[in-house]
């Protein structure tokens, strides 16, 4: 009924950039919050930055002041832009949204959909 498709992900050297995007398609009426968490190999999944349909965002105390994240309604879209990268930073990025259906769907209530994920590998 909904999926997020990543993009972005890749190869960069420390202290380069990447901007991750994310696409959200299907039996859409609207979405409350989109996000984006990562995973390393051997650590738990955690949230990178996080923005509202209000537009409040908030990060990861580790990201602050490198990445950005922004949102456009009308492409049912969120962006993340890294810079400053570090080797740290390398992990599955996942997107995740928490979407209310159109009514066709017959589901009330808000439903929470994930990505594939997209790798971010920083080189030393």
């Amino acid at each position: 009924q909904v999926q997020l498709v990543e993009s972005g992900g890749g190869l960069v050297q420390a202290g380069g950039s990447l901007r991750l995007s994310c696409a959200a398609s299907g039996s859409i009426s609207s979405i409350e919050t989109m996000g984006w968490y990562r995973q390393a190999p051997g650590n738990q999944r955690q949230l990178v930055a996080a923005i509202t349909s209000g537009g409040t965002a908030n990060y990861e105390d580790s990201v602050k002041g490198r990445f950005a994240i922004s949102r456009n309604d009308a492409a049912n879209m969120v962006s993340l832009e890294m810079n400053s990268l570090k080797p740290e930073d390398t992990a599955v990025y996942y997107c995740q949204a928490d979407i209310i259906p159109t009514r066709e769907t017959r589901i009330i209530g808000l439903i929470g959909v994930w990505g594939r994920g997209t790798q971010v590998t920083v080189s030393s």
